[in-house]
């Protein structure tokens, strides 16, 4: 059987192994472990034992469950739920403000965790039933919960880019800070989106009643300064590191240590929500890094048969694709994959044949990061299987049916594929940060 037969054998089985539910560092590393086994013996066994040397040497790993616990310490104590008070009082006035407010609420939450789902689980649970509550569309706030959350795999500290970092073998303070401005960017043009959509029709995003509205100065500020905490303890972490004043992972450590003692000083860090923090946090992270340890073995069999290069010279060569070309196909490939995978096992799975043809084809390993982020943040949102459709749905009330959350993300994903396009045309949109925070 040629080296190709073999890879796309592997590849076949693997896909076959997700599909049968099977749990995604289990099927990706079972194959590698077989397919090692049946081509060099025992030796094989090598591999595994040097991927398993390789993450627990891999230092910046650290910081994984230093910011998930930062994450979960901010939600679990309600600090999140300040956030949303604050956004509701001082943007309730503007039509459309809550939604705008919800939008704001998720960008800080994905600073404080770097996860999807968490902003999903806030937005649900503290945004939706006060949109609904007060007359605003529910095809328009599901959409706006949706679009929101998928910003925690984008802006910095992402636990994803973290992942690929890992696998792509890239410095993760150059991927984070690559992150930041397309970011922005897109939370931008969401709020712009929701401004001028319920500024044409008023009665998507209604404003506040007035007897509301009607705080005082002194509430306003005092939900202000509350609201400003996770801004604090954001850049209590990422100007040293900025800075460079500390390393990554010391910023990390200190992003963890400020947000436990604010939840201590406001006096929500009781044992309970201290275990939680704990579990959650021992959870995500061992889970992450079997998937780092299953895609490392697979990459390394994978690079052993010479699979990459033959699938360069297929592309290049054979069919005469151009890098830009081949590109596209592949962000294509993520989309269709994103209707039934979520991010992690997407990654896992092709990154072994994108990222070493990628950097074959000479493009920048960074840029493809926020590329790979921002298509897997469009593929949550994809009818008929997207991750972040089924999330809202069983998180979502009884009265938002599966038909409104399908109907409710087309105006988003149009907002995202525009900031991906404009990504891709102008590169330095995701890199100027890295080139100005590293070149000094």
């Amino acid at each position: 059987m040629s080296y190709e037969m073999i890879a796309l054998l592997m590849f076949s089985s693997m896909m076959l192994m997700l599909l049968t539910g099977q749990r995604v560092f289990g099927a990706i590393g079972g194959v590698a472990a077989v397919a090692a086994l049946a081509l060099w013996g025992t030796g094989g066994s090598d591999i595994p034992f040097a991927a398993a040397m390789k993450l627990m040497k891999w230092y910046p790993l650290l910081t994984l469950p230093m910011f998930i616990f930062m994450g979960y310490v901010l939600s679990e104590s309600k600090i999140a739920d300040d956030l949303y008070k604050m956004f509701h009082v001082w943007m309730g006035p503007i039509s459309g403000g809550l939604a705008i407010g919800t939008i704001g609420l998720m960008v800080l939450v994905s600073a404080m965790n770097g996860l999807s789902v968490a902003g999903m689980a806030i937005g649900a649970t503290i945004a939706l039933p006060e949109l609904l509550r007060r007359g605003y569309d529910k095809r328009m706030v599901t959409g706006v919960i949706q679009a929101g959350s998928s910003l925690g795999i984008l802006v910095p500290p992402s636990v994803v880019l973290v992942l690929y970092a890992m696998i792509a073998r890239q410095p993760v303070g150059q991927l984070w800070l690559a992150g930041v401005v397309p970011g922005l960017m897109m939370a931008t043009m969401f709020v712009v989106y929701i401004y001028v959509r319920c500024r044409i029709t008023p009665s998507l995003g209604p404003v506040l009643p007035v007897e509301e509205r009607n705080v005082s100065r002194a509430e306003k500020m005092r939900l202000l300064g509350a609201g400003v905490l996770p801004l604090v303890i954001f850049a209590t972490m990422m100007v040293p590191f900025v800075n460079g004043w500390t390393s990554l992972v010391e910023s990390s450590a200190i992003g963890a240590m400020t947000a436990f003692v604010a939840a201590v000083l406001k006096r929500r860090m009781t044992w309970t929500v201290f275990e939680t923090c704990l579990r959650q946090t021992l959870a995500i992270s061992c889970m992450f890094m079997w998937i780092i340890l299953a895609a490392l073995g697979f990459g390394a069999v994978f690079d052993g048969l010479g699979a990459v290069k033959a699938i360069e010279t297929l592309f290049t060569e054979r069919l005469g694709l151009s890098p830009w070309m081949i590109l596209i196909l592949m962000q294509v490939s993520f989309l269709v994959m994103g209707t039934f995978l979520d991010d992690t096992a997407m990654l896992v799975i092709v990154a072994p044949l994108y990222v070493p043809l990628v950097a074959a084809l000479g493009f920048d390993l960074v840029w493809y990061g926020v590329l790979y982020t921002v298509t897997t943040q469009i593929a949550y949102m994809t009818p008929p299987f997207g991750y972040n459709l089924f999330l809202m749905r069983a998180m979502a009330p009884p009265e938002i049916s599966m038909r409104d959350i399908y109907g409710s993300i087309g105006p988003f994903v149009l907002v995202m594929i525009l900031a991906l396009a404009l990504i891709m045309i102008f590169p330095q949109i995701a890199l100027w940060l890295p080139d100005y925070v590293y070149g000094r």
